[in-house]
């Protein structure tokens, strides 16, 4: 299975400042598998180890940090020698041993020469636990479910993302049915990499569903195992919420929507906690267009969507036989599949600020409004080809930026000020 993560990694591999490297993502993302192909690829030699359950490790890491120390007691667990030109370590599950998270300062300080990667279920609770962490001795990488583009190439249509990447709009227009209907295919199945294993394999909608039913279980006996006692009712109140919250023509997020009288100040720990585990995006409002948006972000007021599309459909027991109704699919739950297939191609972006937009008033929202650093793109997204886009003609009226895009499921064009992008080509909005 091709992940774009791969190119990145490669680069840190020749990165002349490199550090040692901590994958986050929510459970099931992929990261594990990520980390053995990385080292079956790139490496003569790969060291993986689990620091779940794993006492050894815990002793080796308990009392000093020093790297050469380390370095022995982890050949002598490998029964490998490790080499640091031609070695990956792999540090699996890693927040389940601190120590060790706080020995990569020391790796990165005192032997930089070694090539280590790590990654750890729920490892964003952890560094937000106080765990002693080496702020600044570490690279990140984010990996999320797969894209749109890594699921075409999932599914045996690699030509066709190639397209994509090469802006080929009259040629892709020309087979703009394959792509809707792979996007169905998508909107159903999703990014998880086990679901796409199996639908690449079997095409079967029933299996699909029953691994992402699995998958939603075993988040919801995370909230029981990692979460603090008092918040987790209000965990899972909340999780089970966001599909009505997004329902909702308005998809600002509601309290009185998990519970009646439910008050920000009950919640606001269980969000940061989804939040923390990549299992939730926070959007937050803005309501202005200067750079930087954060600087102008109202904490109060966001959107929340899942970690995944077909996750999504799941918990809302979208059925199969949507697939086959034109493009309902895409109008389904007044367009909310749209709106998280689109917040979850833009986070598979580096380096994106996203946010949405409402006027003071509220007479005007702009579904998202993405900072690249250097300029502010407003996105409308139209679940439907019925194109109006009255909200984005006043935003364009009152902050006259360079380029306004509608996503939908009309034909690439450009308007004078707005370029109308294919849902199935949204990961092209940086380029264009």
């Amino acid at each position: 299975m091709y992940r774009i993560a791969m190119e990145k990694l490669l680069k840190w591999k020749q990165s002349k400042r490199r550090k040692p490297l901590i994958i986050q993502g929510a459970r099931q993302v992929g990261k594990t598998w990520l980390m053995k192909e990385f080292g079956r690829q790139a490496y003569e030699n790969t060291v993986y180890i689990n620091f779940d359950s794993n006492s050894q490790m815990a002793d080796l890491f308990a009392s000093d940090l020093d790297t050469n120390r380390l370095i022995m007691g982890l050949e002598l667990y490998a029964g490998s020698k490790i080499d640091p030109d031609n070695s990956l370590l792999i540090f699996d599950e890693i927040q389940e041993v601190p120590r060790a998270l706080a020995s990569l300062k020391y790796f990165y300080e005192n032997a930089p020469q070694y090539h280590i990667i790590c990654a750890g279920s729920l490892l964003g609770i952890a560094l937000h636990q106080g765990t002693s962490f080496p702020v600044g001795k570490v690279d990140f990488l984010k990996l999320f479910p797969l894209s749109f583009k890594e699921f075409l190439m999932a599914t045996d249509k690699e030509r066709f993302a190639k397209l994509l990447d090469r802006q080929e709009f009259q040629m892709i227009t020309g087979f703009k049915q394959t792509y809707i209907d792979s996007l169905k295919y998508y909107y159903f199945v999703g990014g998880m990499p086990e679901v796409v294993q199996s639908f690449a394999e079997n095409k079967d909608f029933n299996e699909v569903r029953t691994i992402q039913k699995r998958i939603l279980a075993a988040y919801e006996q995370d909230f029981s195992k990692h979460a603090p006692n008092e918040i987790v009712p209000r965990l899972r109140m909340l999780w089970n919420s966001i599909p009505s919250q997004l329902a909702k023509e308005n998809k600002k997020f509601l309290y009185g929507l998990v519970r009646e009288g439910a008050r920000a100040k009950d919640y606001e720990t269980a969000i940061m906690w989804l939040s923390d585990c990549g299992l939730v995006h926070k959007i937050s409002r803005v309501n202005t267009a200067g750079i930087p948006l954060r600087a102008y972000e109202d904490l109060k007021a966001f959107k929340l969507f899942v970690v995944d599309i077909g996750l999504l459909g799941c918990m809302t027991g979208l059925r199969q036989r949507t697939l086959l109704d034109g493009n309902a699919l895409f109008t389904e739950f007044k367009g909310a599949l749209t709106e998280q297939y689109v917040c979850q191609q833009l986070k598979t972006m580096e380096d994106l600020d996203i946010y949405y937009y409402t006027n003071n008033r509220g007479s005007c929202e702009v579904d998202f409004i993405v900072d690249t650093g250097e300029r502010i793109i407003p996105v409308e997204v139209k679940a439907e080809v019925n194109l109006r886009a009255k909200s984005l003609k006043t935003y364009q009226e009152k902050f006259s930026p360079e380029i306004c895009v509608r996503t939908s499921m009309s034909d690439y064009k450009i308007e004078d000020w707005l370029v109308n992008l294919p849902l199935y080509a949204i990961d092209q909005i940086i380029k264009i």
